[in-house]
């Protein structure tokens, strides 16, 4: 039975869930190859990991970059998907993964030309002009409180997770955070919060 006639049926008790359903239908008919599915897929999902991978890269070129090459590698890796996890979770952690392999190597790049100069490591090619919105401020941060603060403060991410995937300490993810929320405070002009 297609997902459409078993989808008007079954009642959800919600849009997540009934999204959540037909995503599981495409994943099964898009593993035995079926192009439509997976073409359904990436216009339900495309928005999102646009969004998550615009925010991580900070350079919208890097972000369309990286959308594409997550979606090439769901694609290859559909046939050993399992549905441990929501199909949009399992996308995600793609997207996350494509834009740190990203990143890696172009700090490995950068650290070879780079020599021993620590601070050309660390400087980025933002004008001297303040950030007019969140997004912009966001996107101004160095890297790492950068991608601490998308995948914990945006996604939802613990900081176990973060250590996981980015392959720093728990702790190293919580300094992090601070720090991010804190160059956020002073670039927004913000009055920073008594504890």
């Amino acid at each position: 039975m297609q997902a459409a006639a078993v989808a008007e049926v079954v009642e959800f008790p919600d849009a997540e869930a009934l999204e959540a359903f037909e995503d599981a239908r495409a994943v099964e008919a898009a593993a035995r190859g079926d192009r439509r599915a997976f073409e359904r897929l990436y216009r339900r999902h495309v928005g999102r990991v646009h969004a998550l991978c615009l925010r991580l890269a900070g350079h919208r070129e890097t972000a369309e970059d990286c959308v594409q090459e997550a979606f090439v590698n769901a694609w290859r890796a559909l046939p050993a998907f399992q549905s441990r996890s929501r199909f949009s979770t399992w996308l995600h952690r793609i997207a996350v993964n494509t834009v740190l392999a990203r990143h890696r190597g172009l700090a490995a790049r950068l650290e070879s030309t780079a020599g021993d100069d620590p601070e050309l490591l660390d400087r980025r090619s933002v004008d001297d002009t303040p950030p007019l919105d969140l997004e912009a401020a966001i996107g101004g941060l160095p890297d790492g409180a950068r991608h601490v603060l998308v995948l914990v403060g945006l996604y939802g991410f613990s900081h176990e997770e973060v250590s996981t995937e980015l392959g720093i300490a728990v702790g190293t993810s919580k300094a992090q955070l601070h720090r991010a929320r804190r160059l956020l405070v002073a670039r927004l002009g913000l009055a920073a919060e008594d504890p």
